[in-house]
């Protein structure tokens, strides 16, 4: 393949990957009078966005703090945050046009439920300020060259070099491949010798195999509002029950905390007590069967799915101290030991990345690699499942496009 003579650009930067960290960078930066290019894989920008909340795009999340994001350092993100804020993200927004609406915990979603929306502010302030993008693009590599970079490219058949003083890799991580996802950010980061978090898939449903497979199974389908914990935090919200095991909310989050080989618990009826509510309907009608009083807590599938866990034959009347032991245990600690994840198509996003160590939190700056930035899903910096990760994203692009 013939390459083209490297070419000095009048670009302050390129930006590798048109996704929610790149867009944001590109036009922050045109804001301050820098003039940025954007080399993005797919046809279009913003292919994560467009997918996110189910073609609606839950944009930020009114609660977003340092707590609710993972990284080898919690402090990391806070200086990120402390420069672009949940309220710049919103009066951003809305200064072009998007006003936002509140659905579960604080997820805040374009009153016109319309993804592309979020992506237009962005392609039309890059078009307004003068930020080039190029779609259909592969970047190869990057080099260094003195105090600039070669970053190597191709649109089809041929191969262009450009130098420019600053790049940015914003990129994405693993997830999801049929969208454009690769591991470009982490092979650059590894080149650079920077020292790299455990990546895994992260907000991603959970397997279930062997003996317990076809409990599951029967069940797919069926939602139920559950607290999910392990030792290191519970989250309350639905969880979905499948043919391969669990996904849901509630499921997506812990999945992120949750390691090979380690239990969850799921309480099937958080902030109520079977044992007072049996005792309750007992008094009134001590006849009623366990398996109709479950089916009136949960669906009749669910109900009868836990007659080979529970003596749901026996009426309340007659159920003892040690069945209503048992059912307590099953209702609020019932326990499961997945057997894996669906994997990095599956995922939300990933868990780990470039190791913070390796970066300004002030600027995203690598330290021993000055003029070079990572930002957004690359970095050890993992937010909830709920707009959390779309506030990094932002907080990162202006951070970044202080700096360039």
């Amino acid at each position: 393949m013939a390459t083209n003579l490297i070419k000095q650009t009048d670009f302050d930067a390129i930006i590798i990957g048109g996704g929610a960290c790149g867009l944001m960078t590109a036009v922050q930066a045109g804001f301050l009078g820098k003039r940025t290019l954007i080399l993005e894989k797919n046809d279009k920008v913003g292919a994560k966005i467009l997918i996110s909340g189910g073609g609606r795009c839950n944009y930020t999340n009114l609660y977003s703090s340092a707590q609710q994001f993972i990284s080898a350092n919690e402090h990391f993100c806070k200086s990120a945050f402390a420069q672009w804020t949940v309220d710049d993200t919103i009066s951003f927004f809305e200064t072009y046009g998007i006003e936002g609406q509140e659905k579960t915990l604080g997820q805040l979603f374009p009153t016109t439920n319309k993804a592309r929306d979020v992506v237009e502010v962005f392609t039309g302030l890059c078009r307004d300020l003068g930020q080039e993008i190029k779609c259909d693009v592969t970047v190869k590599n990057i080099d260094k060259s003195g105090d600039d970079f070669i970053v190597t490219y191709e649109i089809g058949e041929k191969e262009y070099q450009l130098q420019t003083p600053k790049v940015v890799i914003a990129s994405g991580g693993l997830p999801i491949q049929k969208i454009g996802a690769t591991d470009f950010g982490l092979r650059m980061a590894r080149k650079f010798d920077l020292n790299l978090t455990e990546t895994a898939p992260a907000l991603v449903p959970l397997t279930i195999t062997g003996k317990d497979q076809p409990w599951y199974e029967q069940l797919s389908g069926s939602s139920i509002f559950c607290r999910v914990w392990n030792d290191r935090i519970s989250f309350e919200e639905n969880i979905l029950f499948t043919h391969w095991g669990l996904s849901g909310p509630a499921i997506l989050q812990i999945s992120s905390y949750w390691r090979p080989g380690e239990f969850i618990y799921i309480d099937l009826l958080p902030n109520e007590n079977i044992a007072d509510l049996i005792q309750q309907e007992k008094e009134a009608n001590g006849k009623k069967m366990l398996l109709a009083y479950l089916a009136s807590l949960y669906t009749r599938k669910f109900a009868e799915a836990l007659s080979d866990k529970l003596p749901v034959e026996k009426n309340l009347a007659s159920l003892t101290k040690t069945d209503l032991e048992n059912i307590s245990a099953l209702i609020h600690e019932f326990k499961v030991k997945p057997a894996g994840d669906k994997g990095y198509d599956k995922a939300e996003v990933m868990r780990g990345g470039v190791s913070t160590d390796e970066l300004s939190s002030k600027t995203l700056e690598v330290k021993k690699v000055p003029g070079l930035y990572y930002g957004g899903e690359c970095v050890d910096v993992t937010g909830w499942l709920g707009g959390y990760n779309f506030q990094w994203a932002w907080a990162c692009g202006f951070v970044i496009a202080q700096s360039l």
